[in-house]
């Protein structure tokens, strides 16, 4: 393997690594809060500690930052590789700029959504870093699977990284709201998510299998996707 092939590698495996097991952890309390919370509402003493619902906050928050983060990064590393291998700098140095910028400026609202207090700040730092997101992945460099978007590894983790980006700018909507209408809205679309992160699993590790070593591409990329065979090799 060669560097690029580990840089490749990055996004997969912080996944594993970081992402899923934040999954869990956040599954698990939501299951917990939602528990306490129903046993509380019929007059019952809970046996769990009240401590869930502000973990179930603070680690939500962890992995929405992940998800957002290894959404940039998975965006990353095609776009600037084949920029770099295409000498994109010379060729279309402003679009190269724009990107850089881009990149910048959805990772500064993302984190000034997390600093925002009033609603209408939230609602423009979730737009702004949307936004980032889908002109990012409207690059050519991005491998979308247009064709078989139902199985795409990009559209379900640009999805997902909304969704969660949406979480974070409404979770203090959620407890001012007495009606739930916002805590219903939150459970909808996180457990959307939670189907679309399984979908990433399985999808991500179809794609693994597909995407050869870069010494090998020469040779793979001869073979006839469509009829499934490749060019036999002369003893």
């Amino acid at each position: 393997m060669e560097l690029q092939d580990f840089l490749a590698l990055l996004h997969p495996a912080i996944a594993i690594i970081v992402v899923f097991p934040l999954i869990g952890i956040v599954s698990n309390r939501a299951l917990l809060t939602r528990q306490r919370r129903l046993q509380i509402a019929e007059g019952q003493k809970s046996k769990i500690p009240p401590v869930v619902g502000s973990e179930h906050v603070a680690i939500g928050n962890w992995l929405s930052g992940a998800v957002v983060g290894i959404t940039l990064l998975g965006m990353a590393y095609p776009i600037f590789s084949k920029m770099i291998e295409n000498n994109s700098l010379t060729k279309e140095p402003f679009r190269v700029f724009f990107i850089i910028a881009i990149f910048l400026l959805t990772i500064a609202s993302f984190v000034l959504l997390f600093r925002a207090k009033t609603k209408r700040h939230r609602g423009i730092f979730a737009s702004l870093t949307g936004m980032g997101l889908i002109i990012l992945g409207c690059q050519p460099e991005i491998f979308r699977r247009d064709s078989e978007w139902f199985v795409s590894h990009f559209y379900y983790g640009i999805t997902a990284a909304l969704l969660m980006v949406f979480s974070v700018a409404i979770v203090q909507d959620i407890y001012q709201d007495r009606q739930n209408r916002w805590r219903k809205a939150h459970i909808i679309l996180n457990s959307l998510a939670l189907l679309l992160f399984i979908g990433q699993g399985m999808t991500g590790a179809r794609d693994l299998l597909e995407i050869p070593l870069h010494w090998q591409e020469p040779y793979i990329y001869k073979c006839d996707f469509i009829n499934k065979t490749c060019p036999q090799i002369k003893q």
